[in-house]
């Protein structure tokens, strides 16, 4: 089996990356720190996935931030910063549409073949009671519908797919330490054993769905 890890440096995609090769599948490692990946580039991306061959079991899209290293995310409307907020959409949103312009080359179509993003439960509208952090969540919402319409279009040539966003709960990370507040955390080991528990039972009739740790469905 062999999987491709995007992100594969930070703290969930790691994880993620380590135990399925003790699970002794063959992983392709791809992130900014080692490999100058970046999301927010373009040809930055369009350069690393064209360089990519043969056919992948599962891809990993293990990408976001918060806020730019020089910000945080905000409170209230009135603390939005245009770049800012242009900087979190282009990271969390455009950087993995580009990406999955390339999963119908790198997935098989005689079997199952599974693309699964990392989104957040902040982004399901529905779910949203308390209001702030606009651009993050602005951001994983228009993921979503990126993941959803991905998923549509990847179905119609590769039948046995399954192209899924996933929230993997509040994960004990450098991305979320100084905003975890009263919310309880996870390692990132565990949440990666938690993640690929919920990948493995993912039928082509959940694609196009947005999930948890769990498994459970999460409102739009």
């Amino acid at each position: 089996m062999r999987a491709l890890v995007i992100g594969a440096s930070g703290g969930i995609g790691s994880a993620v990356a380590t135990q399925l090769e003790q699970d002794k599948w063959d992983v392709t490692h791809l992130s900014r720190s080692v490999d100058g990946f970046d999301v927010a580039n373009p040809g930055s991306v369009e350069r690393a996935m064209s360089r990519l061959t043969g056919q992948y079991d599962l891809i990993f899209i293990a990408l976001g931030i918060l806020a730019p290293l020089w910000g945080t995310p905000e409170k209230s409307l009135s603390a939005i910063k245009p770049d800012d907020m242009a900087r979190v959409i282009a990271v969390n949103t455009i950087g993995p549409a580009l990406i999955l312009r390339h999963v119908a080359e790198l997935l098989p179509k005689d079997r199952r073949g599974v693309v699964a993003t990392l989104s957040a439960r902040v982004g399901s509208i529905g779910d949203n009671k308390i209001g702030g952090w606009h651009s993050y969540r602005a951001s994983k919402a228009a993921l979503n519908q990126i993941v959803h319409g991905a998923a549509i279009e990847l179905g119609r040539s590769h039948k046995q797919s399954v192209c899924v966003a996933l929230h993997p709960g509040t994960v004990e990370t450098p991305f979320i330490r100084s905003y975890a507040g009263r919310h309880a955390t996870v390692p990132a080991g565990q949440a990666a054993t938690n993640l690929l528990s919920v990948i493995s039972n993912l039928t082509p009739e959940h694609s196009g769905g947005f999930f948890d740790y769990a498994g459970e469905a999460i409102s739009w």
